[in-house]
């Protein structure tokens, strides 16, 4: 196994749309619905990706204003793609926001939190740039238990290479907890901070659509596949697929389920 290869760098969007994107896109209006923002306020989205995220707050949440900061040069240039000019996208990170003091009504990150190495400061950015009174927000995966697409994945992984364990994301990031995620918002001085789940069926229409987008080779579970030559490959794709609930006309019918948190800036 090359585990060079090994990384938990998003860089391109198309890989990234067939294996996580579209079920984001499925998230992304109910969480909103959950934070129940008013109309007319302006909003940040960090890490925001293909656009998922943003394009959802403008379609539902009637915003002033949108901006996007997002790392990536593959992500950007999808979400511009994607989202024109109803969004003033930033290349940029959540360590360090390229907006001033007070600028936003609201802040949301959808599925980063857990890639940030300083989740804390990043909260604290957060803050920085949020008016007093206004939400910040943000949801992960529940990698350890109902996100249920990668955990049949990882659970055959490590059955058949038990150092797969130390790459399985419900091992990695312990802010896949409730948990966790309540606690680092409490710490970042945010009040009134509430947790839930959500919930969205991912259904596949056969084996074939499941497994294809672990082969494009980005994020951690797709990039393992890849990394192993194509006998340990096979074996793991044939495990995975003894494990899956098939129905007996082929269809594999998963819950993908995220944990979302928010929180009020103090006055």
């Amino acid at each position: 196994m090359d585990r060079e290869h090994i990384s938990d760098s998003w860089e391109r969007g198309s890989p990234y749309e067939q294996y996580v994107g579209r079920w984001s896109r499925q998230i992304a209006p109910l969480f909103l619905s959950w934070l129940n923002i008013p109309n007319g306020r302006r909003w940040l989205d960090v890490g925001c990706g293909t656009g998922a995220l943003c394009a959802s707050i403008v379609d539902h949440c009637s915003p002033t204003e949108v901006t996007g900061i997002e790392p990536s040069d593959g992500f950007l240039r999808l979400a511009r793609e994607n989202l024109a000019d109803r969004v003033v996208l930033h290349q940029g990170n959540a360590a360090s926001i390229p907006l001033s003091d007070a600028s936003v009504d609201a802040v949301v990150c959808g599925l980063v939190l857990n890639f940030v190495p300083d989740q804390l400061g990043a909260l604290r950015e957060f803050v920085r740039v949020t008016c007093e009174s206004g939400t910040i927000a943000a949801y992960v995966w529940d990698y350890a238990g109902k996100m249920e697409l990668m955990r049949y994945f990882w659970d055959s992984a490590v059955e058949l290479d038990p150092n797969a364990r130390a790459l399985d994301e419900g091992e990695r990031f312990p802010l896949c907890h409730p948990e966790a995620l309540e606690s680092l918002f409490v710490g970042g001085g945010l009040a009134s901070v509430e947790v839930k789940p959500i919930d969205i069926a991912t259904p596949f229409a056969n084996f074939d659509e499941y497994w294809q987008p672990f082969l494009g080779g980005q994020g951690p579970a797709p990039a393992y596949a890849m990394s192993l030559d194509e006998r340990a490959r096979e074996r793991l794709r044939d495990r995975t697929r003894e494990t899956l609930p098939i129905a007996a006309d082929g269809t594999i019918l998963l819950t993908a389920r995220s944990w979302a948190a928010r929180g009020t800036v103090a006055l």
